[in-house]
């Protein structure tokens, strides 16, 4: 599961988090990737219950006028339209448990895999009723989290070893997520290899532009006495500080803040800041963030910032393009997996009561 990124301390650190691979990376073995925990389950049960409640108010009344009488068995496929990476596949399974327990879902491919126009990702199969019930929302979910790890793993891409010599640059992505999809859209960002940033308010101290602007306000205009605040209310807790000049970065580096945010730095001043850091007695980690696109990317990664935080991971992307068929056949079972470390028994799905009531007997009326 994510923290918040306490590379924070030390900018060697390269760990990733929720049991990816260092640097980030995420894995092709079921199992390990980026961490679909407890976190995740909970809030995709809680989506999953207000989507369906949203869709099947009443049910879905055309499948079930035409369509309840059909108990034989049948096959709803996910299809990938493009390349990319996909996330989802858990959240797809809950969702079909939620409309109709007697579902069986094959999961064809793990999240942060990449994938191939054409390839199929998974195989649901169950009366026709229950699939046509979830199959949307169900797709809508796999696109909108897809389109995200696609795009962090673009990204992610772009600054390795973009640093100086050859390092690697942290790609972080924001708090800018879809309201009540935190979790879930973290996790995706994960699955694509970057990193998140604070999950929350809570995790980390961060002193923004408007922390600033209104301290000044107030009166408290002192950097250093806003440093020395927070570490009086918790030492522990990481603290970051954004500055837009490099007047306010020397304060901030002398304050001794754990990172420093420099937000809309040229890229004549972020090699300023980076020179200033290197020379320093005591370094800090240097984020680059605001007005950073995919085209300036490799250029500020090659200033020699440590970390880069991007907005755009989760606030503008694209869905990725997954198709749904109805084949007329069983897809033959995926290869069993090889050299697999034992899983604990996956949780029986979202817990009872999640769901609606109309949703569940759209997909078993008989």
């Amino acid at each position: 599961m994510a923290e918040i990124d306490p590379s924070a301390r030390t900018a060697s650190d390269d760990a990733a988090p929720g049991g990816a691979s260092p640097g980030g990376e995420p894995s092709s073995r079921p199992g390990i990737g980026p961490g679909f925990g407890a976190r995740e389950r909970d809030e995709a049960c809680w989506l999953i219950e207000r989507a369906l409640a949203e869709d099947l108010p009443a049910g879905d009344i055309t499948s079930v006028a035409l369509l309840a009488d059909v108990d034989g068995p049948a096959t709803l496929s996910f299809v990938s339209r493009e390349s990319g990476v996909v996330c989802g596949v858990d959240v797809v399974e809950l969702l079909f448990r939620v409309i109709d327990s007697a579902i069986r879902v094959r999961r064809l491919v793990s999240d942060g895999a990449r994938i191939a126009p054409g390839q199929p990702l998974i195989d649901v199969e169950g009366r026709p009723v229950s699939l046509l019930s979830g199959e949307r929302v169900a797709l809508n979910f796999l696109q909108r989290l897809s389109g995200i790890a696609t795009t962090a793993a673009r990204w992610r891409e772009i600054v390795r070893g973009a640093g100086p010599e050859g390092r690697d640059v942290k790609l972080l992505d924001t708090r800018k997520t879809t309201p009540g999809w935190r979790h879930l859209e973290k996790y995706a960002v994960r699955a694509g290899g970057a990193t998140n940033h604070r999950m929350n308010l809570s995790d980390g101290f961060l002193v923004k532009d408007n922390h600033a602007s209104l301290l000044r306000r107030a009166g408290r205009a002192s950097i250093g006495d806003w440093v020395a605040a927070l570490r009086h209310a918790d030492p522990a807790k990481f603290l970051e500080v954004e500055v837009d000049s490099r007047t306010d970065f020397a304060l901030a580096q002398e304050a001794g803040a754990d990172a420093i945010l420099l937000d809309n730095f040229s890229l004549e001043d972020l090699r300023w800041a980076v020179d200033r850091n290197r020379r320093a007695e005591r370094r800090v980690l240097l984020e680059a963030s605001g007005g950073v696109t995919e085209a300036k990317l490799r250029s500020v990664a090659a200033t020699g910032v440590d970390r880069i935080s991007v907005g755009a991971l989760t606030h503008s992307v694209r869905a990725l393009d997954i198709g749904l068929d109805y084949p007329p056949g069983a897809r033959a079972e995926p290869e069993p997996e090889r050299e697999r470390e034992p899983e604990p028994e996956p949780d029986a799905g979202c817990s009872s009561g999640t769901g609606t009531g109309t949703a569940t007997s759209a997909g078993a009326q008989d």
